[in-house]
């Protein structure tokens, strides 16, 4: 056989091979461009139609109003959070196959899952109320499942956020009255916030005050999931579905005070420490 004949060959199956890898890669980045360009697209499509053994979400973007350009940026960010945060979740839900009791998924990953959902939720209903019209009942978009079967109920509404019903709220729980408290025995307890502010602008007062009511609330609400979950769950039940969950909801609502105090005098710094609560 001619050299040449043998090198022919050889660079027809070397040219074969090269586009049949490059075809494999140009999929590969279709894929990912498909899932990473478009805002909604991983909360999309683990949204009412995940695979069993994968987490669904209600898709969070196509339910949002008209979003202001002054917007635009931070909703962004957020629904960016959304989808990396069921990234996780879905990553942690492979690694612990076999881990915990029956209600290790709902406790440990669809719990904490959902507090950290209803914070990047409320920050983007935030962020358009803003500069238009804050978008009301998003919040029932923050509960997941597995497979498509009902942990906390994929796309009904979260456990009630109601104050008044959840607390006896004001002046009751922990922010003003059991924070900084070590509690009674099976209480949470959550350190101070309203005592730690600097002197609030009266601009901001109003929302100020909003805020630290919504802490209170979220301590009350935690204290009712200790009550109504005594006994589930292993040793770590009560920090990983609810002293987990609360500190993020806690981060976001600091946050929030921090950010009303800072635009009109200097924004506190800090803060984030008195996220953590204990039991």
């Amino acid at each position: 056989m001619p050299a040449t004949g043998g090198r022919h060959r050889l660079s027809r199956r070397t040219k074969i091979a090269t586009a049949a890898f490059a075809l494999a890669i140009a999929g590969g980045a279709l894929v990912i461009a498909t899932t990473v360009g478009d805002p909604g697209a991983a909360n999309a499509a683990s949204g009412g139609q995940a695979a069993a053994g994968q987490i669904s979400c209600p898709d969070v973007a196509s339910k949002l109003p008209a979003i202001p350009a002054q917007a635009q940026a931070e909703v962004q960010r957020n629904l960016t959070l959304l989808n990396t945060q069921i990234s996780e979740a879905n990553n942690r839900l492979a690694t612990s196959v076999g881990q915990g009791g029956p209600n290790f998924v709902q406790n440990a990953i669809l719990g904490p899952l959902q507090g950290k959902r209803e914070s990047t939720i409320d920050r983007i209903a935030i962020a358009i109320g803003r500069q238009g019209e804050k978008p009301q009942g998003l919040g029932g978009l923050a509960a997941c499942s597995v497979g498509g079967q009902s942990g906390a109920g994929a796309g009904a509404p979260a456990p009630a956020q109601n104050p008044a019903q959840s607390s006896g709220n004001t002046g009751n729980t922990g922010n003003a009255g059991q924070n900084g408290n070590a509690g009674n025995a099976g209480q949470i307890s959550c350190p101070d916030v309203e005592s730690q502010l600097p002197a609030i602008p009266a601009q901001a007062q109003a929302e100020v005050q909003r805020n630290l009511e919504l802490l209170d609330t979220q301590i009350a609400e935690a204290n009712n999931r200790l009550v109504t979950s005594a006994g589930q769950g292993g040793a770590n039940f009560v920090q990983n579905a609810i002293l987990g969950p609360l500190e993020d909801k806690r981060v976001a609502t600091i946050n929030r005070i921090a950010t009303a105090i800072g635009r009109n005098a200097a924004k506190p710094q800090g803060l984030d420490a008195l996220a953590p609560c204990s039991r």
